[in-house]
């Protein structure tokens, strides 16, 4: 008998159900069928992240993939909009670390259209000198507003600490001079040199036929090629930290301090990751946000808020703690969350916490599942980490697995709180501590 809200291994998305097709140009294409719904959802993926942006020119890639949309060599930037519009549907980019992302949803008989768009936009942008300007003006606007931020300056100052010379460690939208910089012709140039369909991922979730998806994709993307040669691209190894660095980033007239303290974590292909994760979700995530919500804010009463996150990519990721505090509280916080980590990779997380993380992860998946969207971002993890079609139908056995003792051991490997990187912004009257 099944626990209760777990659900069959069967209901959920596996090999029996994803269809999984590689074109001849190196595209890999997705689809899960869902006639319950008349809707479809795309989502995907190309290999053009900022690792690739210049270091004079951080942020090309984000200022590209907010671009796309702005004209094509078929499409007018007012057409694609229409064209849309007039179907209901949406269709949208975004930039990360290692790719350019895309996302759109439409009812299943305008999904020929859909993608058409989406081909166009990837393949024939032109970038038009007008709309360049003004996304420029947008994104330095935008770049003005982080700068006030306390918990955007604070995590962007923790990750350049933390990841030093390593992509992971810049912004991916970059920094005001670097935004003044780009030019159109860095937009052209950007997308002709790095987009292309190898390592290109699609997923097709909804009202849809696999044969019909393949098809439509084949005829709009199937002859997509680039004949440019990519020049391989080495991350840099990632490392702990190897003794604390505190820095303050001082702005005036806030009345909360952002803090974010933390070290490097697994990478989500990591086979200690979910151990990793459960002990991350008793640390501060789960119920009143774990140990740290509990002791920091709730019996000290040092924070507004107070919780742990376990952000997990490709080549590695950071294990980190984030708490908003009066200034005048910063020291006293930082001392007390530096006492609960040292209480955390000593002696192993409880029976009864673990076994609640444990069924909260098994509980929580369906909900993740409900909805073609949930469902399209859950096969593109798959894909994108390697994961196997095959992971959730493992997935309970997976958790279940995990044992108090390993996540202590797994504790014990990456956290070190005599080395730990310290990042808080606000006022607290001191430019660097």
């Amino acid at each position: 008998m099944r626990a209760p809200n777990m659900p069959a291994a069967s209901s959920l998305p596996g090999p029996e159900d994803i269809q999984r097709h590689t074109l001849a140009n190196g595209i890999t294409v997705l689809t899960r069928s869902n006639f319950n719904s008349p809707s479809v959802v795309v989502s995907g993926y190309v290999a053009a992240g900022s690792y690739l942006d210049p270091a004079d020119k951080l942020g090309l890639a984000h200022f590209t993939a907010a671009a796309l949309m702005r004209g094509t060599r078929e499409r007018s930037f007012q057409e694609i909009f229409d064209q849309l519009e007039s179907a209901g549907a949406s269709l949208g980019f975004g930039a990360s670390v290692h790719n350019t992302s895309f996302s759109g949803r439409s009812l299943s008989e305008d999904l020929p259209l859909l993608l058409r768009l989406l081909a166009d936009c990837l393949r024939e942008p032109v970038f038009p000198q007008m709309y360049v300007k003004r996304l420029q003006t947008q994104l330095l606007t935008s770049l003005a507003i982080r700068a006030q931020d306390t918990a955007e300056m604070s995590a962007m100052t923790f990750d350049s600490l933390l990841f030093k010379d390593h992509p992971y460690g810049k912004p991916e939208d970059g920094y005001t001079e670097t935004i003044q910089k780009i030019t159109q012709k860095d937009l052209v140039g950007f997308h002709k040199k790095h987009y292309r369909p190898q390592g290109m991922v699609i997923v097709v979730v909804g009202a849809v036929e696999a044969a019909a998806v393949l098809e439509i994709v084949e005829a709009v993307l199937g002859s997509w090629q680039n004949p440019l040669i990519e020049t391989p691209f080495s991350f840099p190894k990632i490392t702990l930290p190897m003794e604390t660095t505190r820095k303050h980033v001082e702005l005036a007239g806030k009345s909360q301090t952002d803090l974010i303290m933390g070290t490097v974590g697994p990478g989500r292909c990591a086979p200690e990751f979910l151990a990793a994760s459960l002990g991350n979700n008793v640390l501060g995530q789960f119920g009143m946000m774990g140990r740290i919500g509990e002791v920091v804010r709730e019996k000290a009463g040092l924070a507004y808020d107070a919780s742990t996150s376990l952000n997990a990519w490709i080549e590695g990721g950071s294990w980190e703690v984030s708490a908003g505090v009066n200034p005048k509280n910063l020291d006293k916080a930082i001392d007390l969350i530096i006492r609960e980590l040292k209480r955390f990779i000593k002696e192993p997380v409880t029976l009864e916490e673990l076994a609640d993380s444990q069924a909260n992860y098994i509980g929580r998946l369906p909900l993740t599942l409900e909805s073609n969207a949930g469902v399209a971002n859950s096969i593109l993890n798959l894909e994108r980490f390697n994961l196997g079609l095959d992971y959730f139908q493992r997935y309970n056995s997976l958790v279940n697995e995990v044992t108090p003792e390993k996540v202590l051991e797994i504790a014990k490997e990456y956290i070190h709180p005599e080395k730990l990187v310290i990042v808080s912004s606000g006022t607290t009257g001191k430019e660097e501590v």
